[in-house]
């Protein structure tokens, strides 16, 4: 099961209907609806942290399940959620040099994990103003995807299943954005052999998902 964090956005539903449209049934839960410690009795295969409107220390769970989780469940976080995977694992996140809503930027991206596949640069949609400032990123963070203009549009934990974009993958006007879910998707379940992945770190992803029913609690 796929387990869906809403933080309060339209784009949660185009989320959740691109999910659907890869085959999978999600479980949707607003952030302040649902704990760390029920997050952890569900036992989902991945969690998504969707978009949302404020920032992350005022998106529910999403900030703290991330740093619960991350190394235990595959996490994907999209703009708000990604900024949140940065401040839960120690990244600034800061005001933009102007909002960005409702635009389109080629984003250019290293092709590894969740980009393996897919053509760089492509088209990504924006509606954001605050960004993770690469600046203070945290050792265990790289940076996976930018603009032309060098804003960063992607993170990726360096050991552990965790991948964050600022774009939305779920808009129309985003190119690839099914497979980039496809992709994610397939990395979570550990199937997907032929994209370019550190093999001990792909052995540590399934072994938490087999553990995955016996994780620590804490909200």
């Amino acid at each position: 099961m796929i387990l869906v964090i809403d933080n309060y956005d339209s784009f949660t539903y185009n989320l959740v209907q691109y999910l659907g449209e890869l085959g999978e049934e999600p479980r949707v839960f607003r952030n302040d609806a649902i704990t760390s410690d029920a997050i952890a009795a569900l036992a989902p295969e991945a969690i998504v942290v969707s978009p949302g409107p404020c920032t992350p220390a005022e998106a529910g769970v999403s900030t703290p399940g991330i740093a619960a989780f991350a190394g235990r469940i595959p996490i994907l976080g999209v703009c708000l959620g990604h900024q949140c995977i940065g401040a839960a694992l120690g990244a600034p996140v800061v005001r933009g040099r102007a909002p960005v809503h409702g635009k389109t930027s080629r984003i250019y991206h290293d092709g590894r994990t969740i980009f393996t596949g897919l053509p760089s640069p492509l088209v990504g949609t924006r509606y954001h103003s605050l960004v993770i400032d690469e600046a203070g990123l945290p050792e265990c963070l790289e940076v996976s995807a930018r603009t032309e203009d060098r804003v960063v549009m992607g993170v990726r934990h360096r050991t552990a299943l965790v991948e964050g974009v600022q774009f939305h993958p779920e808009s129309v006007l985003t190119e690839h954005g099914h497979a980039i879910l496809r992709n994610f998707l397939a990395l979570a379940r550990g199937q997907a052999p032929g994209l370019s992945l550190d093999q001990s770190a792909r052995e540590r992803w399934r072994s938490g998902l087999r553990s995955r029913r016996s994780l620590p609690t804490g909200r």
